[in-house]
């Protein structure tokens, strides 16, 4: 539902300066035309070097339809920038003019900036809060109840309890898609077992579709859980939970119910955030360093 823009914008990419500081080439072009071109642009690419463009693009960039998706995508690298992500984001929700639809966070996001957002965007349907470390269970409630439209919810790397989650599906029945990303390294996760996540989502979350767990420490009893709660489950993604034993009955019972599963020795070829450890298949055959585990410049 979201992604990461695929092109940026360069100086030396721009033609030559009119006299009067415009550029003559990209202020012609029609306004829509300019708004299609842009909206596959990141929010940073769009504030930081297209609106500075031109007096017209910076019109279009100005203009509220511009903003009902933000992606906030960016290497992690926040020392490194010059600018401030969260000030840059909250004038991104603000430009939304409350029309904001769907918002990703990179790295960066806080309590703070979460509920910024959720005060002014009544009518979000997707969030994906990705590696946005110092969100707290207590944030993160007092931000998702103003949200009531939110149908796809991603949390990457966070450290949401059971309770936030009951907190999420009660708040949000339009909820259709959630994708809950642990680190699949057991030596990061401080449980061998924990169902707690499976039974809130069980509890709460009766209208899913789509289901990513990975690299959760659910048991069987947690996924028959969700089985029992879910009843309109059709894609479920259980790549690196390797508490799950698909066998006899439930193995079963997950064939004939879903219609997408990922078995927990699934290949995670080609996944989004960086892993390579598609030849991994089980707790025990884990490696971790710099270069094989975590290739953040390649998001």
């Amino acid at each position: 539902m979201a992604s990461s823009s695929s092109s940026s914008l360069s100086s030396t990419s721009l033609p030559p300066a009119m006299e009067d500081g415009e550029y003559g080439n990209w202020a012609e072009l029609p306004p829509e035309l300019t708004s299609s071109i842009l909206h596959r642009l990141g929010a940073i690419e769009i504030l930081e070097k297209a609106q500075k463009v031109c007096r017209s693009w910076r019109r279009v960039c100005k203009d509220p339809s511009m903003w009902r998706k933000i992606d906030m995508d960016n290497l992690g690298d926040l020392g490194s920038m010059g600018y401030d992500l969260e000030v840059m984001c909250r004038h991104a929700v603000d430009r939304s003019q409350g029309g904001l639809v769907e918002i990703d966070i990179w790295y960066f996001g806080t309590d703070e900036l979460l509920n910024y957002i959720a005060d002014r965007s009544s009518n979000l349907r997707s969030l994906r809060l990705i590696m946005c470390y110092p969100i707290a269970d207590e944030g993160f409630v007092e931000a998702v109840v103003k949200l009531p439209l939110l149908e796809y919810l991603e949390v990457t790397y966070g450290s949401l309890s059971g309770e936030s989650l009951k907190v999420a599906g009660q708040s949000c029945p339009n909820l259709k898609t959630l994708r809950l990303i642990s680190n699949p390294d057991p030596k990061f996760n401080d449980e061998e077992f924990n169902d707690e996540e499976a039974l809130a989502i069980a509890e709460s979350m009766p209208e899913l579709r789509h289901l990513e767990l990975f690299g959760n420490t659910l048991t069987n009893t947690g996924l028959n859980a969700i089985l029992d709660g879910c009843t309109q489950l059709e894609h479920l993604d259980l790549r690196k939970c390797f508490n799950i034993k698909l066998s006899g009955d439930l193995e079963k019972r997950c064939s004939e119910r879903i219609k997408d599963l990922k078995r927990p020795n699934d290949s995670t070829a080609g996944y989004p955030y960086g892993f390579n450890i598609s030849d991994l298949t089980g707790p025990n055959d884990y490696y971790c360093n710099d270069y094989d585990y975590f290739d953040f410049g390649d998001f």
